[in-house]
């Protein structure tokens, strides 16, 4: 039977989740999953719509050989790369975006694991309330329920290639950011092309920023403690933004953190070469992301595009988290050579085993709890 689309098990859970605190997110002893913008029923890995059959709760192991692509990658990483091919994805490249939006994404996989573990999300830690900051542009903001105001302030913007997926999809990210720092948490959602080409997300994510700037009162934060952060592409924004800021004297944030952050234009790295086959971004997605956010190929070479490119001097303190199996690995160790060489203060964390995307699911993935607690130390630590 082919796979039914409708709403994604992340949007299903939304609203109550919103509501009732049950969002996944990470706080001090129990981990996080994450949401989803793919629009996918419920499934097994037969397609049937069926419920998959659980094991002893808090158990995540793979039921499978490993693939070909991974030697290597570590079980828990390799059991929701599973629960993602279960869903039958079509490639990018045989897709429109409007189709591709369609799809289940990563999360909905680590989602899925989740309950197929038996693990149950911890209590929301943070207020969430989502707000249109400008035409086209809205956030998700969250808000530390303990500690005192005003609070720091981190300005997240989420991956997908500038394509594809949503706030909703990298919500645990966002949240886990905010419950693990006791920040508040501004959670960008840019537009996307192809119907906005480059660089309309790139000066939708510096307008969200200087927004957040004119705004840290109503927010109950400090404008003099903001922090930038972002996953894939939302890395490479989150980046941009600095270069930015550095260049219309407005003023830096603190600090960034990049997650496998999307950081050059070139097909042709060593990571690219590497992951042709990996789940779930392989260099056929890539080249299918730049085909549908570029105007041209000579944008690939603008250096908000082209990080590891350009002029990076002056740029705030950075933690780069990179993946293991992931064509994006090349280009984020190379921005972290290119930070440390312009005299930028940088923390480099590669996590063996793991895939793109693999930040936001700590509830089954260890190391992306191992990273967030990284990313959490690094952030309190240049915020207090």
């Amino acid at each position: 039977m082919p796979f039914l689309f409708s709403r994604s098990l992340a949007q299903q859970l939304l609203v109550p989740a919103l509501a009732g605190g049950l969002l996944l997110s990470s706080c001090d002893s129990k981990p996080t999953a994450t949401g989803s913008d793919g629009t996918a029923t419920r499934t097994d890995s037969t397609g049937t719509g069926a419920s998959p059959k659980a094991t002893a709760a808090g158990v995540v192991k793979p039921t499978g050989p490993k693939p070909i692509w991974g030697p290597a990658i570590r079980p828990e990483m390799q059991a929701v790369i599973e629960r993602f091919m279960s869903f039958h994805n079509k490639p990018l490249p045989q897709l429109t975006a409007k189709q591709a939006r369609q799809q289940p994404s990563a999360a909905d996989a680590a989602l899925k694991q989740m309950q197929v573990s038996n693990i149950t999300a911890p209590p929301l830690q943070c207020d969430t309330l989502t707000k249109t900051l400008m035409p086209g542009v809205k956030a998700r903001i969250y808000t530390p329920k303990g500690g005192a105001a005003p609070y720091p302030v981190i300005v997240y913007y989420h991956g997908g290639g500038w394509v594809i997926a949503t706030i909703d999809t990298y919500q645990a990210s966002a949240q886990a950011l905010c419950e693990q720092t006791g920040a508040v948490v501004v959670a960008v959602e840019y537009r996307k092309g192809p119907e906005h080409k480059f660089p309309t997300a790139h000066e939708d994510a510096f307008a969200a920023y200087q927004w957040t700037l004119k705004n840290a009162a109503s927010l109950k934060a400090d404008p003099a403690k903001v922090a930038v952060a972002g996953e894939s592409a939302g890395g490479g924004l989150a980046c941009a933004v600095s270069l930015m800021a550095r260049d219309k004297k407005v003023p830096l944030p603190k600090y960034q953190l990049l997650v496998y952050p999307i950081a050059g234009s070139s097909t042709t790295t060593p990571s690219y070469l590497a992951n042709t086959q990996t789940m779930p971004l392989n260099k056929g997605g890539m080249e299918w992301f730049f085909k549908n956010y570029l105007r041209t190929p000579a944008d690939g070479k603008d250096p908000r595009i082209n990080l590891v490119a350009a002029n990076l001097k002056g740029l705030p303190p950075t933690t780069i988290i990179g993946a293991d199996y992931d064509p994006l690995k090349s280009e984020g160790k190379d921005l972290a050579d290119k930070l440390q060489a312009a005299g930028v203060k940088v923390n480099y964390k590669l996590y063996a085993g793991t895939t793109h995307e693999f930040f936001g699911m700590a509830a089954v993935v260890p190391e992306a709890k191992q990273a967030q607690g990284v990313a959490t130390t690094d952030l309190k630590s240049a915020l207090k």
